[in-house]
């Protein structure tokens, strides 16, 4: 028998595999966004909310060194907020440095 004709009688009785959701290969949606693109985004948006932190921070010194009426309590707590958030960043890059390094001193 030639192995056309079997190939043929083979797959002619099967059903066409489809993906999750009866999508082919080429209907599927693009590929999520991989590791490093996602931690790149939560990595910048941390980043954006430290600066934010800090310039609210700024705001409301300025503001209680303008002689405004603003509350005292919350012009410090706005700077301690500002200040915790940078000594997070700080320990965070500390980690990433120490982690790199680690990697450079690995022998393959």
């Amino acid at each position: 028998m030639d192995l056309q004709a079997i190939r043929t009688a083979y797959t002619s009785g099967q059903p066409k595999l489809s993906g999750i959701g009866g999508q082919t290969g080429a209907q599927r949606a693009p590929q999520a966004e991989t590791g490093l693109d996602a931690f790149g985004k939560t990595f910048e948006q941390a980043i954006q909310a430290l600066n934010s932190q800090q310039l609210e921070a700024d705001q409301w010194a300025a503001r209680l060194a303008a002689g405004e009426d603003v509350d005292l309590h919350q012009v410090l707590i706005a700077m301690e907020q500002a200040e915790i958030g940078f000594r997070l960043a700080l320990q965070v890059r500390s980690k990433l440095v120490e982690a790199y390094q680690e990697i450079m001193r690995m022998q393959v």
